[in-house]
């Protein structure tokens, strides 16, 4: 499920019609499950589903009667490192916010908790809170500032 977006995006990058690009996604996902116990856990999983969704795609391609892809295998290999270290960089962040959240007092995670994982509205969290919704907008607004400073900090201190 974590490699499904890189996936999609990957072969999205190469099939043009919508259709097709569906159906190469699927096999992807048939081969993956099929083909499981051949992954090597040292290895990035991204990187393994990549190369396998790379074949599924030349496969597409073979089976339309084209002699020629319409990004060259090369092409395909570089698009597929670049979703690797994405992947690697989406979850380094996300690690960095899950940290930085840990840090704030429990009001600001109060709020967050309202607005992202509740779904409330401005004004809900504001009668929650006892507050206005123009005090809430500023609040959150300086949280997520905090969180952003936070993150960069931590993410700078893992690549020292």
């Amino acid at each position: 499920m974590q490699a499904e977006p890189s996936v999609h995006a990957y072969v999205f990058a190469a099939v043009q019609r919508f259709q097709d690009a569906e159906d190469v996604v699927q096999q992807v996902a048939l081969a993956a499950a099929r083909r499981f116990e051949e992954y090597n856990g040292s290895r990035p999983f991204i990187g393994w589903v990549l190369w396998l969704a790379k074949s599924k795609i030349v496969d597409h391609y073979r089976a339309q009667g084209r002699q020629k892809l319409v990004f060259s295998e090369s092409l395909l290999d570089q698009t597929a490192s670049r979703l690797v270290e994405r992947e690697a960089a989406d979850r380094a962040g996300a690690a960095a916010l899950e940290r930085c959240v840990a840090k704030l007092p429990p009001k600001s995670r109060r709020l967050l908790d309202l607005r992202y994982v509740d779904d409330a509205s401005m004004e809900s969290i504001a009668r929650a809170i006892d507050s206005t919704a123009g005090s809430v907008r500023v609040m959150l607004f300086r949280i997520r500032n905090l969180l952003a400073d936070c993150i960069k900090a931590e993410l700078a201190k893992e690549a020292t």
